[in-house]
């Protein structure tokens, strides 16, 4: 495994295995660090990724608005990372985590792999697990793992799904199994394009705040990706407790630059269903608005005093300058039609109102 995430322009004899291992000691948890040059440069929500791992992203050779590294380590240094440190359980026991010495965080999930990010968040450290598919890993490192290094970096990412429509980009809101990833395959399906499926990184900016791409993939229900994407080619499952499939798009399929966010739509919970099979919008109240943005972080995990003032400046400014709605709509795929071109029409209204 450690072979193929390096990347096929490393070749690591076994013997010489140990070696990726054992130079020099970090300051932040006292184990040995890796000397060896990265070998590869990705850009992903506007990050810079400077990788030993070889990831399926977009050669990045610029600088972005922060430069993480990602590490491989085997399971021994792991192994001694965490001796004796209690871990716990996260709000969905999905994984699990701890918080080290001088601020380094530790996630684990048990048939992905394991992480370590340091205290500022400019480093990622990372072991597959012997079962883990690479596409599979690459979409906890580049989603969950990464969150905890945005954080430390001083961002505010998102659990949201965004298409570009008509030019404009537009966010979905909801829990897992409220129907983001379903909705932006229709939308795909359509002729749209994605930004990011899960994870949602915000810059504000004059013009208003631009949406940076993540990676060119989707996670689907078979039977979804069947419908609108052609098939399940290439899917991998996300993990051994679900049917859910990590399934790569073609470039014509995503948008790969920063746009600006024309709306966000947050989704009512599957149960909520409608009276009336017409698509509707609720505009939130800036204090509602400010509420569904807040509770839809990505990252749960991390609470401290100078996270808990920068989401509360963040999220203000968001829905003080960003349309937020809630999206009503009947959960059948007949609808789905329907709910594009509601949204269509509801962005055309947004930006003739934005015009001078």
């Amino acid at each position: 495994m450690i072979h193929h995430l390096l990347g096929e322009d490393v070749h690591v004899p076994k013997a010489d295995e140990t070696r990726l291992f054992s130079h020099g000691a970090s300051a932040e948890t006292g184990l040995p660090v890796q000397s060896r040059e990265f070998v590869h440069t990705y850009g992903v929500y506007g990050v810079t990724l400077r990788s030993h791992i070889r990831l399926a992203l977009p050669d990045y050779p610029g600088a972005g608005l922060a430069e993480i590294e990602l590490q491989l380590r085997d399971r021994d240094y792991f192994a001694q990372a965490i001796a004796g440190v209690p871990l716990q359980w996260s709000r969905y026991s999905t994984y699990q985590y701890a918080l080290l010495q001088s601020g380094v965080s530790y996630v684990r999930w048990k048939d992905v792999g394991e992480f370590l990010v340091s205290g500022d968040g400019r480093r990622i450290t990372c072991c597959p697990a012997r079962e883990s598919h690479h596409e599979s890993f690459q979409v906890y490192l580049l989603g969950q793992a990464l969150s905890f290094a945005l954080v430390k970096c001083g961002f505010e990412p998102l659990h949201a799904t965004c298409i570009v429509v008509e030019g404009q980009a537009v966010a979905f809101l909801g829990d897992s199994g409220f129907g983001k990833s379903s909705l932006a395959a229709y939308f795909i399906s359509a002729g749209d394009r994605l930004l990011t499926d899960d994870l949602l990184l915000l810059q504000q900016r004059p013009e208003g705040f631009l949406a940076y791409p993540g990676p060119p993939r989707i996670k689907l229900l078979p039977d979804m990706a069947r419908k609108y994407l052609g098939g399940v080619d290439g899917g991998v499952p996300m993990n051994s407790a679900t049917s859910k499939l990590v399934l790569p798009l073609d470039r014509e399929k995503v948008w790969e630059s920063p746009i600006t966010l024309s709306a966000i739509y947050a989704l009512s919970p599957p149960q909520a269903l409608p009276d009336s099979q017409e698509v509707d919008f609720e505009p939130l109240a800036s204090r509602q608005a400010f509420l569904e943005v807040s509770r839809n972080t990505f990252n749960y995990v991390i609470l401290d005093c100078d996270r808990a003032g920068r989401q509360i400046k963040e999220t203000a400014r968001i829905v003080n300058t960003v349309p937020v709605k809630w999206l009503l709509h009947p959960r059948s795929l007949e609808a789905l039609p329907s709910v594009r071109q509601a949204i269509i029409k509801d962005l055309r209204e947004i930006a003739g109102r934005s015009r001078p």
